[in-house]
């Protein structure tokens, strides 16, 4: 169960998820061009914070009607498959259809609570994907999805500080890319 693919899949689950807080890190990072570490590492812990606790709320609500109608089971990777590829391709539409404003509201935090939540509402579909890890193995898929999500959005706060948003709409598109691979390969290793 502790394989190497279920260790790759939490990292690139991580860094799809995070494109989406990626993307605001820039615009703050812009907004705030002088702003202290201290304050970059709050910030990148709310986001890494969110996209913790959302699969985590997901693999609960989940594991519990997987474990309450066992036949539902059959059900997830093809649910896996569409939640995955339905907010990968609407990830990929977003960044086409519009820019990325590079205007940011102030980062207090209230409207840090308010991006960290916007960031990660995706993240609740995850809990699908993560429905047959156990109790150990879903707290550390998360971690790791957490910790990669911290290291994103730290990144995206020194760029954003730097270069400003011009990759904001590439990094939807790539997360969307990369949530659409995650579900196709749930989706075939579950039915093979």
């Amino acid at each position: 169960m502790w394989s190497f693919s279920f260790f790759f899949n939490s990292i690139l689950t991580g860094g799809g998820l995070a494109m989406d807080a990626f993307s605001v890190s820039l615009a703050n990072g812009l907004h705030e061009p002088n702003m202290r570490r201290r304050r970059m590492f709050a910030i990148a812990g709310v986001f890494a914070g969110f996209q913790f606790l959302m699969p985590m709320i997901g693999w609960l609500c989940v594991h519990t009607l997987a474990e309450i109608f066992s036949s539902f089971q059959k059900f997830i990777p093809w649910i896996a498959l569409g939640l995955l590829c339905f907010i990968g391709g609407k990830m990929i539409y977003d960044s086409r259809r519009e820019e990325e404003e590079a205007e940011c509201k102030v980062c207090g935090i209230t409207a840090l609570l308010m991006q960290g939540i916007a960031t990660s509402i995706d993240a609740l579909s995850v809990g699908f994907t993560i429905s047959a890890y156990g109790a150990l193995q879903a707290l550390v898929s998360c971690l790791i999805i957490a910790l990669v999500t911290f290291c994103i959005c730290t990144g995206g706060l020194l760029i954003g500080r730097r270069f400003g948003t011009a990759l904001a709409g590439k990094a939807s598109v790539l997360g969307g890319c990369i949530l659409i691979f995650i579900g196709i390969e749930i989706f075939l290793t579950g039915i093979l």
